[in-house]
């Protein structure tokens, strides 16, 4: 109750033009670092880089202002696609996720649809990221045009808490659809999603237990040790192949859980964003595990402490 409590009073913080300005001036140097490990498509890369020396892959977005016009998306085309570019001429194990809201979602169908394409057309894989509920079904109906139109590059998010994502998984199947799975962390009224995180956790795992064995891939997004072993269950149970699935978490965050599935030779892919736009992805990172304000509380009346990542997971 306490954490719901917790989480409800932080998203709404992220809907605060005050607290939005305060934390965008100082956040940097107060701790959001931790979970915005970099500002740039040059810091990127040799983030990359060291991930993949140590088996892992990466994946990165961006974080801006919501397109409204035309010409915002071609600003919003031009940086995915540098991303793009950049990360294959480095040869980096790495992809790219787009959101639509800077593609266009907002005022123009086609022009979202265009853009995506065209990104698209650079070979890469890329997913579709999901975000407010009001836009699930654009999002859907997108990705059924690009496979329509045969691009088979390019892969979509389910949230486990929105009541409607079972029935949406039924939809995309016969796709061979790529998914991710994820909990959700947007602030969704009760008749959209669950509310409660035991009945979240159990949409999360009846997802996976449909995903996993008939998905053409599924990424299982996570940092709930539970979601985990939960996914681990599954996999071997079903005899899942590793080039049919992979672990995504954040960078920087479950230092341990990320270490475990290493260990245990389970595919990981880490997810490294940046952009002039960070305030609200921080706020979602602190609502989706409330203790995770501890850390920033603590470097913002301690800047010079350094607590250790690890004591602070986020779920």
């Amino acid at each position: 109750m306490i954490d719901r409590i917790a989480r409800g009073a932080i998203l709404r913080a992220a809907g605060s033009p005050r607290v939005n300005r305060v934390v965008s001036r100082h956040g940097m140097r107060l701790g959001a670092r931790r979970f915005v490990p970099a500002v740039s498509l040059d810091e990127i890369v040799p983030i990359f880089r060291a991930l993949n020396a140590r088996g892992i892959r990466g994946v990165t977005g961006l974080f801006d202002d919501y397109a409204v016009t035309a010409a915002h998306v071609a600003t919003h085309e031009a940086e995915y696609a540098r991303q793009i570019t950049r990360l294959m001429q480095e040869g980096l194990d790495a992809n790219v996720a787009l959101k639509l809201t800077h593609l266009g979602v907002s005022f123009d169908h086609e022009v979202m649809f265009e853009s995506a394409a065209r990104l698209l057309d650079l070979g890469m894989r890329l997913r579709i990221d999901m975000e407010q509920s009001a836009i699930v079904d654009a999002t859907l109906g997108l990705y059924e045009r690009l496979r329509g139109s045969g691009r088979d590059n390019v892969g979509v998010v389910l949230q486990s808490y929105l009541h409607r994502s079972p029935a949406d998984l039924e939809r995309l199947l016969p796709y061979g659809v790529n998914v991710r799975i994820v909990k959700g962390a947007y602030l969704e009224p009760a008749h959209v999603a669950h509310q409660r995180k035991p009945d979240v956790d159990a949409a999360y795992v009846a997802l996976l237990e449909r995903a996993l064995p008939n998905a053409g891939f599924t990424a299982v997004a996570t940092h709930d040790p539970a979601m985990i072993a939960a996914a681990r269950e599954i996999i071997e149970r079903e005899r899942i192949p590793p080039d049919r699935y992979e672990f995504q978490m954040l960078y920087g965050i479950a230092l341990g859980e990320q270490r475990r599935v290493l260990e245990a030779g389970l595919p990981l892919r880490l997810a490294a964003p940046y952009g002039p736009k960070w305030f609200e992805y921080l706020m979602r990172r602190l609502a989706e595990r409330p203790a995770n304000l501890t850390f920033f509380l603590h470097s913002a009346v301690s800047p010079g402490s350094r607590r250790p990542a690890r004591r602070y997971r986020s779920t």
